[in-house]
């Protein structure tokens, strides 16, 4: 088998996405914005990753592979990776010739690092007045904490997510998954796709900023409301009175939510606890949580009859639940399966491995098949002899997108 990724988009396997025939320039590291990047890959963008000579530090993330980082493979899906040392006259000039045929071009340094390498939006729209500029940072591009290095987790802490996904009255408490630089992604890839479209009728391109300071609070909405006259010190707790949440069974632990009437009380009738569902003061969401302490030890006591697993199936679809479960169930829990979220890749270092293939499903462009993450310089060769080819080459043709 063939394992190499392809020289151009064009050489992908499958039918085409919906961004087929879009060109970008990933010069990002780390989560978000490789991942942004990925999803545009998803939907059949060609992407080419762009990394200095240390590759990007993602790679050097703890890992049980011996040889590639976990973390880099499974945000860097489908595309081709170069190595360019931007400090050096030819690799500036290399990158330059690709910009000049990119669509899309997607960097997370700090906002004066892209000036000192000649990179900036102004240098680029020059080179290209079509090219969407994207810049993921920690904090903005303005302000007093613009130079600062952000991280999902310094983010999190910073922005309040995790004083209320600590336990009351206890330690705030971090949500891992790097839950922030994944949203901070979504918002990236949906922000390219509108600039690329108001492209279609402006014929120009812009600058496409996201921060993960902005994506962590665009993240608490529900939460970050301050009507004019109340306290600011109020309550923004959204969990219920602590009915619908995480709860011990006789083994494992399962969620349950019960927010509406009738999933109270068919969780009311399920738990054999049918008194509750027709008792006045716990009738709404509001007065459940003002008697919680009332109710869990109850509720608590009648999922100690079964396991998480067996309160799965007797709530069924009558009441919202999972039983917790570890990530490694998911690469064959039947649903995963039934939606081809999962597919096997073919990695020239680390052999085949599994991992999530596509976020979106479409129907009639539903894009070619991925492909693994690079190795460090796999395609730089090939790209660069690309270049020198001529206008366009590195990408390969462009089939679908107007110009």
């Amino acid at each position: 088998m063939d394992i190499s990724p392809p020289e151009s988009k064009a050489d992908r396997d499958g039918p085409a996405g919906p961004l087929e025939g879009v060109r970008v320039l990933d010069l990002s590291a780390y989560i978000a914005g490789p991942y942004a990047c990925s999803l545009l890959a998803d939907q059949g963008a060609d992407v080419i990753k762009v990394e200095p000579p240390d590759g990007d530090n993602l790679r050097q993330y703890p890992s049980t592979l011996p040889s590639e980082s976990r973390a880099f493979l499974g945000v860097n899906r489908s595309k081709r990776g170069i190595v360019l040392d931007l400090k050096r006259t030819e690799d500036h000039a290399a990158l330059l010739k690709l910009v000049r045929d990119a669509d899309v071009l997607v960097h997370n340094f700090r906002p004066g690092v892209p000036k000192r390498l000649g990179i900036d939006h102004d240098s680029l729209n020059l080179v290209n007045p079509r090219l969407i500029y994207c810049a993921i940072t920690g904090y903005g591009e303005t302000g007093p904490m613009k130079d600062k290095a952000g991280y999902d987790q310094v983010l999190q802490t910073m922005t309040g997510m995790c004083t209320l996904q600590g336990k009351r009255d206890g330690a705030p408490e971090i949500i891992y998954g790097s839950v922030v630089d994944y949203y901070a992604a979504a918002l990236l890839a949906a922000g390219v796709s509108s600039a690329l479209y108001e492209r279609e009728r402006s014929g120009l391109g812009q600058f496409v900023g996201v921060s993960l300071l902005r994506a962590a609070l665009t993240m608490q909405s529900a939460r970050m409301i301050w009507a004019e006259g109340e306290s600011l010190d109020i309550g923004r707790d959204m969990r219920s009175g602590g009915v619908t949440g995480i709860h011990p069974a006789r083994a494992g632990y399962i969620y349950i939510s019960a927010n509406t009437p009738r999933f109270w009380k068919a969780l009311c009738e399920k738990t054999g606890l049918t008194a509750l569902a027709d008792d006045p003061r716990y009738d709404t969401v509001r007065k459940r949580a003002q008697h919680f302490s009332e109710i869990v030890p109850k509720l608590h006591e009648a999922l100690a009859a079964h396991t998480a697993l067996e309160w799965e199936a007797i709530f069924g679809d009558e009441v919202p639940c999972a039983a917790a479960r570890q990530i490694e169930d998911m690469f064959d829990h039947p649903q995963v399966q039934a939606q081809g979220i999962i597919d096997t890749f073919e990695h020239p270092v680390v052999g085949r491995y599994r991992g999530v293939a596509q976020s979106i499903r479409f129907g009639r462009t539903p894009g070619p098949a991925p492909f693994a993450a690079p190795v460090l310089g796999q395609n730089t060769e090939s790209v660069i002899a690309a270049i020198e080819s001529g206008p366009g080459m590195a990408f390969g043709p462009r089939r679908h997108a107007k110009r």
